[in-house]
This record gives structure tokens, C-alpha cells and sequence, in this order.
């Protein structure tokens, strides 16, 4: 039988560290996106849900922000969590800190609403989850236990439903553009926020783009079935996945993500080959007996686990299954913990890129815009690396300019505090072009940005063309608190 004491003991201090990164990152951020001043205010969030429910306000939105949602406690949730962090990573007391993880980061998570919806963000919640299954019940400072089988293959149904998801959602779509392998043409230039590396890459032939696409379908359709293979084929999967989550890494901006998802391909290996590697490396001595969770809650998880993800397999096939009530319900009731999700990256490509320029103005002729520190905006400023690092306002702008401000409401919030110059949210971008008073009036244009060409960039050290398409927001102004439309105004660049 594998040996995954030591897997088990790595895999806990490196998730610690990517639930530092992913607090911190957060820490820097929040209070503009979700304090009393910021762009979605947790208060008005959770008056709302109040509002509109009969039921425990808890079991739909279960956050400790209950209790309180003032700045200061958001700021010291995140700081909690950094704490616990660093905690986990040295190992001391590892079940209570991946409790207190995994629910201080459910909490921000369903506080923050719109800016920590991603799927990475569920994915750290559904890994930290199953850790606490992995982490021994009883505390000691040296903690090394062979994991029940079980959670081993639970991990290993999680990296899978990670990665056949993703595949499948794009064959699913219909998109002409994962059909005709065509789709990597466009992805570099037009993914939320590229990177030099995407810059170049964009620019590489359109055969080696079909190839990667082609490749890519068979890391994401067929390898994940050598994960649960023997130990060859899922060296196999190990290499592959993890190869192909660099690669993502070095030439997109996606957070934590990679990181997480080469973390779960941990447990295709054992601790012969990690002592092979690491020859000091040795679990025998940290080894200590303990008592794991219940035998039947594991197994009782273990069924839960594999019936939601049949819901959300037969849900992206379009199957129309009637599953009994009592899963639905079940389906319905844990939803809001997000400890069993749906994965599937970028069903749909896009083959243009629509960026959003905010402007003000005090006079209706000169129109200063609004620097954001990571999306692109002027066009001699290059594609930036900041991940593990994730601007949640930048990323948001990004699906932002795909609709329009009707269908993202947090986009009009957004104006609203430019208007009354809140710091908080004016600390979120890289320059205020209004730094002693707000503009009397905004407006928001949409461009079309595209990647200058190779020769552009050497001789003028321009990254990015743009052509203005026409308004994304109207003329508009504060009356009392209150977002207005300016009307019969003709606005320019």
C-alpha cells in the first residue's frame, strides 16, 4: 500500500502558505472593495439578505461577519488568518488551524461577494476542507500519520474533477473556437491580465498554438483518468498536470491557483519517491499514533462527495436527470460552504478585448482618466507579473467590459465612491487624476486594446493599440447620494 505520511505532512504546510498569500493578498484590498466606504459595503450585503429571508440568515450566507463588519474586524479577520497561516505552516496544531482557515476564509469569502467568486477562491475552501479530514485529531506539536484511503482518494477526485472539468466545459460550449484549436490565437492577448510573457507568446506561429490547444485537451480530457491508475501512469499525471500548470502560471496573472493545483498533484506521488528526492527527508521520525475522525463520517463524506459531483457532471453534459428530492435539497443546503464545487475554466474564449476607461471630468472638455494598477490602460506600460497576487477590482473590470454597467451593479458603486472620493477605493487604483477633490461628472469608455506587433514595440515601447469603440457609461454625476445620468450630453475623447 502507498506511503503518504510524509505526502500527507508536506501537503498541510504548503497549503499554509497559500492561505497566507491568499489572506494577505486580501488584506491589501479590502477594505476598499468591501469596507463602510468601499465598493460593496458587507453591511448594506448583509441587511439585504436580512431583508429578503425568513430562514437562518447564517445557512445562506455563513460568514462571521454576522457579528460584526466594521473595517477594523475585516482587516483583523484577514490578519487572523495570516496568523493561523503561519501557524499551519510550522506545523502547531494543525486541525485546529485548518478549521479556523477554512472558515475565516468561507466568511471573507461570502463578505466579499462579486470579488472572491472565483473558482480558485472554491477551490482553496474545498481543499481546506478535506484537509481537516487529513489532519490527525488528537494535538502534537509532530504530527506524521498515514492518511485514511479514502481521503487520498478524494484529493485525487479533486485534482480530477479539476482538470476533466475544464476540459469538458469547453467541448460542451460549443465555442467554434476550442473546436478549431483556435482559441489559444486569442487567449494570450485577451485573458484578464496578461503578463510579458503572454505578450510574447500571442506572437508565436498559429501551428504551435493548435498544437498547444491540442495538447492542452489531452492534459485536460484524458490524463486525469491516470490518476487513479498504478504508479507509472500516475507519475504520468503528476508530470503532466504540474508541467502544464507552470506553463499557465508563466504566462497568465491567475493568483494561487497554479500553485493549488500542483499542490493536489501531490497525492499521485508517495513518500518513497519525495525521500528519493529529499533523502533527509524522513516521516518514520515525526510518526505518532493518533485517532482519526470516525470511520463512518469519512465514508458518509466519501458518498456525498461523489453524488454532488455526478450532479454537477450530468449538469454540464445538459443531462436532464431527475435526482431524487432529498439531493436536491442536500445539493441546495451545503452550497453556500462550497465544500464540494464545479470547476471549468474558460468555456467560452474571447477573441476581442474590451477594456473600460473611467474618466472625470469638472467641465465637459477635459477628461482625465483614472489609472488602475494592473489592467491594461496606457498603452506604453507593460503587461505586469503580480501573481500570486490577485487585484480583485482589476479582474472584475475585465468581465465588467464583456456586458455592460446595467448587469454589473457593483460597477455603478464603483463610481459612486470615485465621485465621493472615498481613499479606501481610490487606494485600489494606481492614480487619482483628482487628487486635492472628486470630478463634478464621470464617464466610461470602451476601447478595443489588442497587442502592438513585434516591430511597434521596438521602436516606439508600445505594448498595447487601442481603438475607441463608444461609451460604456454615460455622463454622469452625484445628486445626493445618488448616481445620475447627465441627460442629452455628446461625449468625446
Amino acid at each position: 500500500m502507498s506511503n503518504h505520511k510524509l505526502i500527507s505532512f508536506l501537503f498541510l504546510r504548503f497549503l499554509g502558505g497559500i492561505y497566507l498569500i491568499a489572506f494577505l493578498s486580501l488584506l491589501i484590498q479590502i477594505t476598499g472593495l468591501i469596507g463602510n466606504h468601499g465598493i460593496l459595503p458587507v453591511k448594506e450585503f448583509l441587511a439585504s439578505i436580512s431583508s429578503n429571508t425568513n430562514t437562518n440568515n447564517f445557512l445562506i450566507a455563513p460568514t462571521v461577519c454576522w457579528l460584526n463588519s466594521d473595517d477594523v474586524f475585516l482587516n483583523l479577520l484577514c490578519i487572523i488568518g495570516a496568523i493561523f497561516s503561519v501557524l499551519l505552516i510550522f506545523n502547531f496544531t494543525s486541525i485546529i488551524c485548518l478549521v479556523i482557515l477554512w472558515f475565516t476564509y468561507l466568511s471573507l469569502t461570502i463578505a466579499c461577494q462579486t470579488f472572491l467568486s472565483f473558482q480558485w477562491d472554491n477551490l482553496l475552501l474545498e481543499t481546506g476542507f478535506l484537509c481537516i479530514f487529513l489532519a490527525p485529531i488528537r494535538l502534537n506539536l509532530k504530527q506524521c500519520q498515514e492518511p485514511p484511503q479514502l481521503i487520498i482518494f478524494l484529493f485525487n477526485l479533486l485534482l480530477f474533477k479539476l482538470m476533466f472539468f475544464s476540459g469538458l466545459v469547453k467541448i460542451a460550449s460549443g465555442d467554434i473556437a476550442w473546436k478549431t484549436l483556435t482559441a489559444l490565437n486569442y487567449h494570450y492577448q485577451t485573458q484578464p491580465i496578461p503578463n510579458i510573457i503572454s505578450y510574447f507568446t500571442y506572437w508565436t506561429p498559429s501551428w504551435f498554438h493548435k498544437l498547444c490547444c491540442l495538447t492542452m485537451f489531452t492534459i485536460e480530457l484524458i490524463v486525469p483518468f491516470f490518476i487513479f491508475g498504478k504508479k507509472s501512469f500516475k507519475l504520468i499525471a503528476f508530470t503532466s498536470i504540474t508541467v502544464f500548470q507552470i506553463i499557465i502560471f508563466a504566462t497568465g496573472n491567475y493568483c494561487f491557483f497554479n500553485i493549488l493545483a500542483i499542490l493536489l498533484c501531490l497525492f499521485l506521488l508517495n513518500d518513497e519517491i519525495i525521500q528519493r528526492i529529499f533523502p533527509r527527508l524522513n516521516s518514520n521520525k515525526s510518526e505518532v499514533k493518533t485517532n482519526w475522525l470516525p470511520k463512518w463520517i469519512i465514508v458518509s463524506f466519501t458518498v456525498l462527495t461523489i453524488v454532488i459531483n455526478s450532479v454537477h457532471f450530468s449538469r454540464i453534459l445538459g443531462l436532464n436527470i431527475t435526482w431524487p428530492q432529498f439531493i436536491g435539497t442536500i445539493y441546495i443546503k451545503i452550497s453556500p460552504f462550497r465544500i464540494i464545487n464545479n470547476y471549468g475554466l474558460f468555456s467560452i474564449m474571447t477573441t476581442t478585448r474590451p477594456e473600460i476607461i473611467i474618466e472625470g471630468s469638472n467641465d465637459f472638455k477635459i477628461w482625465k482618466p483614472y489609472e488602475f494598477k494592473y489592467k491594461p490602460g496606457r498603452t506604453k506600460t507593460p503587461p505586469p507579473f503580480i501573481a500570486p497576487h490577485q487585484p480583485r477590482l482589476d479582474w472584475q473590470m475585465w468581465f465588467a467590459a464583456l456586458g455592460s454597467f446595467h448587469n454589473n451593479p457593483w460597477f455603478i458603486r464603483l463610481c459612486v465612491r470615485l465621485l465621493q472620493d472615498s481613499k479606501d477605493v481610490i487606494n485600489l487604483l494606481e492614480k487619482n487624476p483628482f487628487p486635492k477633490s472628486p470630478p463634478k461628472y464621470l464617464r466610461a469608455l470602451i476601447y478595443d486594446y489588442r497587442f502592438s506587433n513585434l516591430y511597434t514595440l521596438k521602436t516606439k515601447g508600445i505594448w498595447w493599440e487601442r481603438e475607441l469603440k463608444g461609451l460604456y457609461l454615460p455622463v454622469v454625476t452625484l445628486i445626493g447620494d445618488k448616481l445620475t445620468i447627465i441627460p442629452d450630453t455628446v461625449t468625446k475623447e
